[in-house]
Parts: structure tokens; sequence; C-alpha cells
């Protein structure tokens, strides 16, 4: 009985089973990561990362009014500072679209495949900003491939269609002109207020005729 086992006895018990000494090893390390997880979150982590959101605002404000190498000298500090935080993250992505307007691409695109952000919109067009820098170095398969990364990530009115229009365009492009009809009739179908004001119905019988011949 266990009323009847003496701490001495326990004590050799423990002494003796390697396997509860690794189960109690691997309690008490998990207790302790948890732990030191809980006081990171709290006095670290999320006051720096609350403390990030307000740093890339200067440099945001530079590249609306189009001082690319301003916003640039700006951001870089910040991205580079406060990596993994949600200021930090949003000063790369606006780092790598000014990359992008200095024809960097592919500086560009290493900054975009390393943003991390929880923002559904600002992630899907971190994919097509991507998509992008391919398709301006006319590389229209990866181009295509990043499109429809970001048309499928997210299926809203606002960038679903915008990167089926792209994807469709880079499939034209490398002549694949059944893909290109696909794409644009899915927004006919589905974004009809896009397809209205795009004119996708002049793309579509473009893409569809050549299919035809």
């Amino acid at each position: 009985m266990l009323e009847n086992i003496t701490g001495e006895e326990l004590k050799n018990q423990f002494k003796t089973n390697k396997k509860l000494r690794l189960i109690t090893l691997i309690v008490g390390s998990a207790a302790l990561l948890a732990l030191g997880y809980f006081i990171y979150l709290q006095f670290v982590w999320t006051p720096k990362n609350e403390e990030s959101k307000g740093k890339y605002w200067p440099g945001l404000n530079l590249a609306v009014a189009d001082s690319t190498d301003a916003a640039l000298e700006s951001l870089k500090p910040i991205k580079d500072k406060y990596n993994g935080y949600i200021g930090g993250e949003i000063a790369q992505f606006v780092y790598a679209r000014q990359l992008m307007s200095k024809s960097e691409f592919k500086k560009a695109l290493q900054e975009l495949e390393d943003v991390s952000v929880e923002d559904t919109y600002v992630k899907v067009m971190a994919i097509g900003l991507q998509g992008d820098c391919y398709s301006d170095m006319e590389q229209y398969d990866s181009a295509f491939e990043k499109y429809m990364e970001a048309a499928e990530m997210q299926e809203n009115d606002l960038t679903a269609p915008i990167y089926l229009k792209k994807a469709g365009l880079c499939a034209e492009a490398l002549n694949n002109f059944d893909i290109a009809s696909t794409n644009y009739k899915t927004i006919m179908d589905n974004y009809a207020d896009f397809a209205r004001e795009n004119q996708i119905e002049r793309y579509y019988a473009r893409a569809n005729n050549k299919t035809t011949k």
C-alpha cells in the first residue's frame, strides 16, 4: 500500500526507476518553459510589440509621399530592431514595396518572403507583391503561382479578383489560354462588380477565342 512506503523507499524507487525520472524531468522542463514563455509575453514581448506599432509610421508616411529613399532609410532600422513584432513586420512589408519602386525586385522578394503577420489583407498582399516582383522580372510561371496563392488564400471582393486577373494575364503570357479564360470566368461568376468595372468579359473573350484556334 502507498501509505506503508516510507520517504526513503520512495527516494530509492526514484533513483532506480529511469522511466519515472525521465517523465519527471520532462514534466518539470515543460512547466519551466511554460512559465518562461508567460513571463516573456507579459514583460518582454507584449510591451515591445506595443512599442513597435508606432515606429513604422514615419517611414510609411514617407512612402505615401513617394519619398522612396527617405522611406527606406527610415524603415530599415525599424524592421531590423522589431523583427518578429507587429511594427517590425509591417515596416518590412512597406520597405519591400519601396524596393520594388526602385526596381530592386530580388531584394524585395527576400524581404517579402520573410514578412510574417496576422492581418489577413497584409498577408495576402505580401504574397501578391511577390507575384508582382516575378511578373516585373518576366518570370511569369512563378508570378502565376504567387497570384493564385494570393487569390485562394482569402476569397473576398477586395483582393481575390485582382489576383485572379493578374494570374490570368500571366497565363496568357505563357500561352495557357484555357487557364486564363477559366480565371476570367471565375471573376465574372463570383465577383460581378469587379468584372463589370474592369471589363473582364473582354479579357475572357480574348483568351477564350485563342483556346478555340
